[in-house]
This record gives structure tokens, C-alpha cells and sequence, in this order.
């Protein structure tokens, strides 16, 4: 019996204790309470408020079940003592003992202010909210707004105490969270992926479209856009117009006329990285309206190649084609004919540019090679051309000397060869000549403002044939371009050419031709061009002379960027000493331009 009254004792404590558990059941079931795990939001450490608050929780529920007349067994009341959280460092104290010294985790509980059964109200103590904290609750603001606007549950309503005991401290959490409440802020609701939600900085704000930002005015919103092709930008022209004319051949015999003209022009300029290459070219052709009877065209393309070398060398080498009809005012004109002889050129050339400290060095090869077709007589004969048939080649070597990078002088020497292809013509002449020049200059650099060069020297042909004089005489050449305020651009050209003839007796002439030009651009649409020419021809071997003089006026006003109206007006006299040279002619343009 002794050996059995302990199994006794403890058989009926594991009843009380199994009727205590089945009644806590049967509570729950009755009254059901979410769990604390779902309350709590276990994104870190829990925290020693945390801990104490459960112990609370627990403790209000015993007493709960007291008031219900329920009577807590002893194993209870032991087993809700011996839950009583001790610190297990030597020394600690719990969070909420503030006057021990204690400070809060970062992990810390909001503590419930509003429950009606909490013993006590611990303070919350003011932290220093976190960059990333503040900025959550920055985003977060909308929400408070609307969380104040929602309308409170009535005092009459009926709640459990044990849920509302329970809940108290997730509900407080909660609105302290959703609010953005200094005081009530949970510092575990800011996770990883918050950054991608918080508010934008305001110096990080986005800006107003590009279209909508000011644009700089284009220095010319008239210019001609372009066309892209492969690697070169083509900017090309057409234009279409009429020319009322006094003198449509410019001859001493010339009628009037009303002409039909088509121009066409065009530059491709590459984009490349170091080098550079350049192609120009024109096309022009007439026909008569009314009037006198005139058909021809001319052109002409060239092609130019800069190539960096090594060691402050650089190579330029150019090609060209050009094809126009003899002119009727040449002096080798052939009177009588429907239409002049075609003059067909092509040229090429070739140099290297050295520069040895100030310097400057050019050695640059040339050829150009003139052939001619045959001219139609009126009465249906032809005059063959083939004896006027010659290649020019020139070497030219140039040095200067830079003062500074706006001026450099510079001095030059020229020597070629003028080859015929029949080496005696038909009046029995030999052509072919030697050619020698010398030359001293100026080179400007001063940006937009003065740029170009100008010489001066002397050049001298010496014909094979004995009979017949050398051609020579000074030897002037210029280009220059000044711009005197923006939009206006003036120009200055000079050229000394040798005309050589197959005229009997003859040796030729040197011919001086010099053109001043100026553009102003009167407004962004209105541009005025303007243009004065002087040509001096001096005959070898004789006292003849000829002077042309020649001004130009126009107008080109752009309805868009494609397309504009011209208009110029033109006069051209030439004096002669010589019989039956003079003439005047007078013209009037008027047309369409289109670029692209």
C-alpha cells in the first residue's frame, strides 16, 4: 500500500493537470485568438519587451479566469512563475527597467497605450530614426492621411477582452507602422526591398522632356541639312531658272535671247576619324527659248584626299575632270561655226606637306592634259582640233617660314614641261615649251576673321620653236577671304594663266584674272551676293590687249530649308585694241532653288 500511494498522488496530479489543459482548450476553441507568431512580425531578434509582454499576456489570462470563477491549480500558478523571464548575464536587467540603466533593441516591440488592462504604461523612449526608417515613412504618408479619415468603432460594440487583451500590441504596431509615427515606429517593418518603394529625392526629380528644354539657335537655320551617304555627308543643289540675255554667246556678234538654265552642284565631305577627303562638282546647262540658237553644257568634278603621316607629314593629292565649250570670246574662237569646240581637261596632282620646327616645307607634283573636239562649221564641214592637244607638267616646291600662327611667309619656285601631242603643228610650229616661275608670299591664319594667301613673282614659258617669243610676265595670285562682322564674308581671288595658240606667228598671251565678291546675309532667310571682275589679257609679241570688266548682283530668299527664289543681274564689257572684239552683254536671272 506504502509503494502505491505515490502512484496515487501523481496519477491524480496528471488529471488535474489533463482537465486544466482541456478546459484552456475549450476556451480557445470558444473564444479563438489569432496566434502570437502571426502578431509578431519575427523579422529579427525578439526582444526583451517582447518576452516580458507574452509573461503579461499570460499572467492577465490566469487572472481573466479567476474573475470567471474559475480557481488556477498550484501547477499553474508554478508553471506562470517559473515563466518569469530572468536575465541570464550577470548584472542585466529587464528592457523596460529604465531606471537600471537599460536601453532599448533595436528590435523592440511598440508598447500597446491604449489597453485598458495593462498594469502599467511604460514610456516610449525617443529614438533617432535611420536614414533608410525615415524614408519609409516619408513614402508612407499618403497612408496616414487615409488612416485618419477612417471612421472609429462605436463605444456600444461588443468585444472580447481576452482578444482584444491579446491584440492590443499587433494593433498598435500596426497603426504606428502604417501611420509613420516617430514614437510608434517599427524599425523590423523596413525590409530589403523597401528602398525600391521610399520617395524620390527631390534634386533626383525628373526633369521636363528634351523637347521641351530651351534649344540653341542654329547659326544658320537656312543651311542645307545633308544626306548621308556611307561614310561622306552630300549636300546637293538644283537649280532651274530663265536668263533674259542682250548677247547669249558674248561674242561681237551675239544676238539676244531667252535661255532655259539648269545648275547643279554638289559637295560630299567625309567623317572620318583622321584623314579627310572632299568631292565638288557642277553642272550647267543651257538651252534657247526664243531668240538665238544656243545648246551647250559644261561641268566640272575634283576630288581632294588628305592623309596624316608619320612625323609631321601629311600627303594632298587631288583629281579633277572638267568639259565646257571654247568660249566665243577666246582668241582662238574660230568665227563661223554653230558651235565651238568642246575643251575637255583632266588634271591631277600630288604633295607632301613637312614641318621641321617653324619650318614649313611642300614639294607638289601637278599634270593637266587638254584635248579638244572638233568644230562645226556652218556650212556642215568639221575643223579638227588635235594639234592644240598638249600635257602640262609642273613641280613646285615651296618653304616658309612661321613668325607666328597667323602669319607665315613663304617663298616658291616652279618648274615644268608643256608637251604637244603632234610635235609640229600644221603651219609647221614646234609648241611644246618650258616652263620656270618663282614666287614669294604670305600665308594668313587668323580663323573666321582673315585667311588665305596672296604671291607675287615672275613666270616665264619659252617655246621650242625660235621663231616664236617666250610667253613671260609678273605672276600674281590670290586667295583670300575676310569676314568683317558675322554673316558678311568678302573674297579676294588672283590668277596669272598662260594662254598658248596654234595661231600662226603666234606664241600666246598671259592672262590676269582677278574676282572681289562679298555675301551678306540680311536675314536668316535673305541672303545678298555681289561680285566684281577685272580680266587683263596681254598678246606676246604684239602691243594687243584686252580688258573685261564684269559686276554681279543677287538675291536668294529661302521659303524653307529646301527651297528658295533667286534672282541676280549681270553685265560683262570687253574693250580690245584688237578689231572686232568689243561686245556688252546684260542678262537678268530668275529662278528655283532646292537643296538638300
Amino acid at each position: 500500500m506504502s509503494g502505491g500511494q505515490p502512484e496515487t498522488k501523481i496519477g491524480r496530479k496528471g488529471i488535474a493537470v489533463a482537465a486544466l489543459l482541456l478546459t484552456a482548450i475549450a476556451l480557445a476553441l470558444l473564444h479563438p485568438a489569432p496566434a502570437f507568431s502571426q502578431e509578431t512580425e519575427l523579422r529579427g531578434e525578439v526582444s526583451e519587451s517582447a518576452i516580458l509582454a507574452d509573461q503579461q499576456r499570460k499572467a492577465r489570462q490566469l487572472r481573466a479566469q479567476g474573475s470567471q470563477g474559475q480557481t488556477p491549480t498550484a501547477a499553474a500558478v508554478q508553471d506562470a512563475a517559473s515563466t518569469t523571464y530572468q536575465p541570464s548575464s550577470p548584472g542585466a536587467v529587464p528592457d523596460d527597467d529604465q531606471t537600471a540603466g537599460a536601453t532599448d533593441s533595436i528590435f523592440d516591440q511598440p508598447q500597446a497605450t491604449d489597453d485598458p488592462l495593462a498594469d502599467t504604461k511604460a514610456p516610449v523612449k525617443r529614438r533617432r530614426p535611420s536614414t533608410a526608417n525615415q524614408r519609409a515613412r516619408d513614402t508612407k504618408a499618403g497612408t496616414k492621411t487615409a488612416d485618419k479619415k477612417k471612421p472609429k468603432k462605436k463605444t456600444g460594440e461588443t468585444t472580447d477582452s481576452t482578444t482584444t487583451a491579446a491584440t492590443a500590441g499587433t494593433v498598435s504596431r500596426t497603426d504606428a507602422t502604417a501611420t509613420g509615427d516617430e514614437d510608434g515606429s517599427n524599425r523590423r517593418a523596413v525590409t530589403i526591398d523597401s528602398v525600391d518603394k521610399q520617395k524620390l529625392d527631390p534634386g533626383q526629380e525628373r526633369t521636363a522632356s528634351i523637347e521641351g528644354l530651351k534649344v540653341k539657335p542654329e547659326d544658320d537655320p537656312f543651311a542645307a541639312p545633308g544626306v548621308k551617304v556611307g561614310t561622306f555627308l552630300l549636300r546637293p543643289t538644283l537649280e532651274q531658272g530663265f536668263t533674259a540675255t542682250s548677247n547669249a554667246d558674248s561674242s561681237s556678234t551675239g544676238k539676244s535671247a531667252v535661255l532655259s538654265e539648269t545648275a547643279l552642284r554638289f559637295t560630299a565631305t567625309s567623317d572620318w576619324r583622321e584623314n579627310s577627303a572632299l568631292i565638288t562638282g557642277y553642272g550647267q546647262f543651257r538651252n534657247t527659248v526664243s531668240g538665238q540658237k544656243i545648246n551647250d553644257a559644261q561641268g566640272r568634278i575634283e576630288g581632294q584626299l588628305n592623309v596624316d603621316l608619320d612625323n609631321e607629314l601629311r600627303a594632298i593629292a587631288k583629281l579633277g575632270y572638267e568639259a565646257a565649250p571654247e568660249s566665243a570670246s577666246s582668241p582662238d574662237a574660230i568665227a563661223g561655226v554653230t558651235q565651238q569646240p568642246l575643251r575637255q581637261t583632266v588634271d591631277g596632282s600630288l604633295g607632301l606637306e613637312k614641318s621641321v620646327g617653324k619650318m614649313r616645307y611642300a614639294l607638289t607634283g601637278a599634270v593637266s592634259h587638254d584635248f579638244y573636239g572638233d568644230a562645226e562649221l556652218s556650212d556642215g564641214t568639221t575643223v579638227s582640233q588635235k594639234d592644240r592637244d598638249s600635257t602640262l607638267y609642273t613641280a613646285t616646291l615651296r618653304t616658309g617660314y612661321e613668325i607666328s600662327p597667323a602669319l607665315t611667309p613663304f617663298t616658291e619656285v616652279e618648274a615644268g614641261r608643256r608637251l604637244y601631242d603632234l610635235r609640229v603643228d600644221t603651219d609647221g610650229f614646234e609648241r611644246s615649251s618650258t616652263r620656270l616661275g618663282a614666287r614669294a608670299g604670305l600665308e594668313l591664319d587668323m580663323g573666321e576673321k582673315l585667311s588665305g594667301e596672296f604671291s607675287v613673282g615672275w613666270l616665264r614659258e619659252a617655246i621650242d620653236d625660235n621663231r616664236l617669243p617666250a610667253v613671260a610676265g609678273p605672276s600674281i595670285d590670290a586667295d583670300l577671304k575676310w569676314s568683317p562682322e558675322r554673316g558678311t564674308t568678302i573674297g579676294l581671288t588672283g590668277r596669272t594663266r598662260v594662254e598658248t595658240t596654234t595661231t600662226a606667228n603666234e606664241s600666246g598671251d598671259i592672262l590676269y584674272s582677278g574676282r572681289l565678291t562679298g555675301e551678306r546675309q540680311i536675314r536668316a532667310n535673305l541672303t545678298a551676293n555681289s561680285a566684281l571682275g577685272l580680266d587683263w589679257r596681254d598678246y606676246t609679241g604684239s602691243d594687243g590687249h584686252d580688258l573685261i570688266l564684269s559686276a554681279e548682283a543677287g538675291l536668294t530668299w529661302w521659303l524653307n530649308r529646301y527651297a528658295g527664289v533667286t534672282t541676280r543681274v549681270r553685265t560683262e564689257k570687253l574693250t580690245s585694241n584688237l578689231p572686232g572684239r568689243d561686245y556688252t552683254t546684260n542678262s537678268v536671272y530668275l529662278g528655283l532653288k532646292v537643296q538638300r
